[in-house]
């Protein structure tokens, strides 16, 4: 049995648009709501569109428990920062969750493992949830880096703020996203128990039972129940499949 509730969080990175909002968001809202098990909510369920698809998103989700979030946020507060969006900004357009250090963010924007900690404190601090993403690449996974390259990014990203209150963990190993790829069920196994092991070492065992950590990369409804079965895999961050509202359903329903 499951020690910890499962998180389903859905990575729409820049795709879609109003009516893909409208349907994406009233499909799953009502799946959630309809859903008739012992627990009518037996896991959380967080989509993360495009900035500006958030507040129809939040709207259309209404009060049916469907989270929303952001893909990204800035580690200040206002200013002269041409682009940048603020925690404070997605709060108040109803956001409550917001992914960080996500490996197109640390590749394409070249952000470091600092920033990435300094944005996820602010926007703890400012009442959002974080997601911060880790994850090796291909070559580092071949060279047996792969644990050293997790420790890196973990530490490195974890701000001193962070509990399993208001973060969860994502293992996304870069070579597997979108690619089809899946890590071994054995490979998922010893990331997630090693980064677990982490969080016990820099907050103790007990809070770090309680974190949630998701594995991410090529999740589909084929493999999801054999994925979100593994030990210490709290959930999955989804990419292309959650942009269909029956395939994210299916996953979802592969962790209970």
């Amino acid at each position: 049995m499951k020690k910890r509730r499962p998180l389903i969080a859905g990575n729409w990175k820049m795709n879609g648009n109003k009516d893909l909002t409208a349907s994406l968001a009233g499909g799953l809202s009502l799946h959630y709501i309809q859903y008739k098990g012992d627990d009518k909510r037996p896991f959380d369920m967080l989509i993360c569109p495009p900035y500006p698809y958030i507040p129809l998103a939040v709207e259309i989700s209404g009060d049916s428990g469907l989270l929303v979030g952001a893909q990204d946020c800035s580690r200040t507060t206002n200013g002269a920062h041409t682009g940048d969006v603020s925690a404070s900004m997605l709060k108040e357009i109803g956001a409550s969750w917001v992914i960080l250090g996500h490996s197109e963010r640390r590749s394409d924007h070249a952000e470091s493992s600092t920033l990435v900690r300094e944005k996820a404190k602010l926007a703890i601090d400012t009442g959002l949830n974080v997601i911060i993403c880790v994850g090796e690449t291909e070559a580092q996974k071949d060279a047996g880096e792969t644990l050293e390259i997790i420790k890196g990014q973990l530490v490195g990203s974890l701000p001193e703020n962070a509990t399993h209150k208001n973060t969860v963990i994502a293992y996304e190993p870069v070579w597997a996203i979108g690619t089809g790829k899946v890590p071994t069920l054995a490979d998922i196994a010893q990331v997630h128990t090693f980064i677990r092991s982490l969080l016990a070492d820099i907050c103790g065992q007990e809070s770090a039972d309680k974190f949630r950590i998701l594995y991410g990369g090529s999740v589909k409804p084929s493999n999801a129940s054999s994925i979100l079965n593994v030990d210490n895999v709290d959930g999955a961050l989804v990419g292309g499949a959650s942009l269909k509202v029956e395939d994210f359903w299916d996953i979802a329903m592969g962790s209970i």
